[in-house]
């Protein structure tokens, strides 16, 4: 199976309140780039960022308030290409599990990610950014077809 990413890519822009300022120096950067692009955000980070970049960013919740839980619902659902998420390794956050399951959906869903500048540098370097790419997929069909136990399921 794959999925097809298209020349204009739907991206996700995170970042814990530590790395904001980080974030915000790297898509100043890459202002131009980022142009050619479709951009969502979480809550806080959503705002500031547009302000800075005055470019169209659609607006999530705040990560802790559910924003985490969008990004990953849009990325099983198909709807991101790429998560820019730059969290803070230091510092334990309300809501890691939260991250916890994002960062497992970009996994599961073969979506790229970049946790820091350097990653995102090399990503926005390569010549997928601005062309389609066939991104391979795991077939979970036998998975889901697995036999449950008796009077359980997903509860």
């Amino acid at each position: 199976m794959e999925r097809i990413l298209g020349a204009r890519k739907r991206i996700a822009l995170v970042a814990h309140d530590h790395k904001k300022d980080e974030l915000l120096h790297w898509v100043m950067t890459n202002k131009e780039k980022l142009a050619d692009h479709r951009l969502f955000a979480t809550g806080t980070t959503g705002t500031l960022l547009e302000q800075a970049l005055q470019l169209p960013i659609q607006k999530l919740l705040s990560g802790p308030l559910g924003g985490d839980q969008q990004i990953g619902a849009m990325i099983a659902e198909d709807k991101l290409d790429i998560l820019i998420f730059f969290w803070d390794p230091m510092e334990a956050q309300p809501h890691d599990p939260d991250v916890k399951a994002l960062l497992r959906l970009s996994a599961t869903y073969n979506l790229p990610v970049a946790c820091n500048a350097a990653t995102a540098d090399f990503m926005f370097a390569a010549p997928f950014m601005t062309e389609e790419y066939k991104a391979l997929q795991t077939d979970y069909s036998m998975y889901l077809k697995r036999k449950l136990p008796e009077g359980g399921g997903d509860l």
